[in-house]
């Protein structure tokens, strides 16, 4: 109801419910016309409802800097399952990329479980985790890291290498990534040829080659402008849609943040 329409009598019986207190009643029109906007953002979201994919069980992190431990992470729990898309937010140092790298299998939790796609990534030995890494999970980071001696066609087919993808295969793969991202028009480039965005949509291409049940992107907008930084966030919505990828964003641009369907804070290493 605008406030131009609300009557006087109507304002007397509002501020009767806060005993008159004029500012706890005004607090409270403030959180709820900031709850409103906010639900007006994401008018068609729906709690995705599928299995997890990823599981966190009081996960700690310690690292040994000369004498003194740091805690990376203290007491992290949380679910996130399919077809989510997440965003991981809070300042510099609160633990953001620790969690990335953890769910990634990156690195290894001092305390606490860490489960992918149901398995228990601290219990896996470094040739299995390799190889379960490269089959369920794509990276995304905010430098690109092309080889810059390959055009964008190898660049792309290169997990597939690993994962010993026959090249007759991972070459169509390939083709249809370039297609979906928009960049097949690239294929025989070098990335020095390629703009940032551009560069940005090849390595989200090659993330996905071997069709990844989770999609981790550490600042993937870092080093773009704010055009191309949009285009990828519709371009992580549009495979979340067709893949149902699980998508997991470290981001500290509240654009992005505001387009996820959650968003998980982390504050000195814990989750708030």
């Amino acid at each position: 109801m605008a406030i131009a329409s609300v009557s006087d009598q109507e304002i007397e019986s509002f501020l009767r419910l806060f005993n008159g207190d004029a500012e706890q009643a005004a607090k409270v029109l403030r959180n709820y016309d900031l709850q409103k906007k906010h639900a007006q953002k994401k008018p068609n979201q729906v709690a995705p409802s599928g299995p997890i994919v990823v599981r966190l069980q009081d996960v700690t992190k310690s690292y040994k800097v000369g004498r003194q431990t740091v805690e990376a992470l203290r007491g992290a729990s949380l679910d996130i399952r399919q077809g989510e898309f997440v965003a991981l937010t809070g300042a510099s140092g609160s633990g953001k990329s620790t969690l990335l790298q953890l769910i990634g299998g990156l690195d290894k939790p001092t305390a606490g479980i860490v489960e992918v796609d149901g398995v228990n990534l601290k219990k896996m030995r470094d040739g299995k985790l390799s190889k379960f890494r490269n089959q369920t999970i794509g990276f995304v980071f905010q430098f690109f890291y092309l080889q810059p001696f390959l055009k964008v066609s190898t660049n792309l087919e290169v997990p597939g290498m690993f994962a010993r993808t026959k090249k007759t295969e991972r070459r169509e793969q390939s083709r249809t990534l370039a297609e979906a991202v928009g960049i097949s028009d690239r294929m025989e480039h070098l990335p020095r040829e390629l703009s940032g965005g551009q560069m940005q949509r090849a390595a989200i291409a090659r993330a996905l080659l071997n069709r990844p049940k989770l999609l981790l992107a550490d600042e993937p907008t870092g080093n773009l402008d704010s055009i191309n930084g949009k285009a990828i966030i519709d371009l992580f919505e549009t495979i979340r849609k067709k893949y149902n990828t699980t998508i997991i964003v470290v981001t500290h641009d509240p654009a992005i943040a505001v387009r996820a369907d959650r968003e998980i804070t982390l504050k000195d290493g814990a989750i708030i």
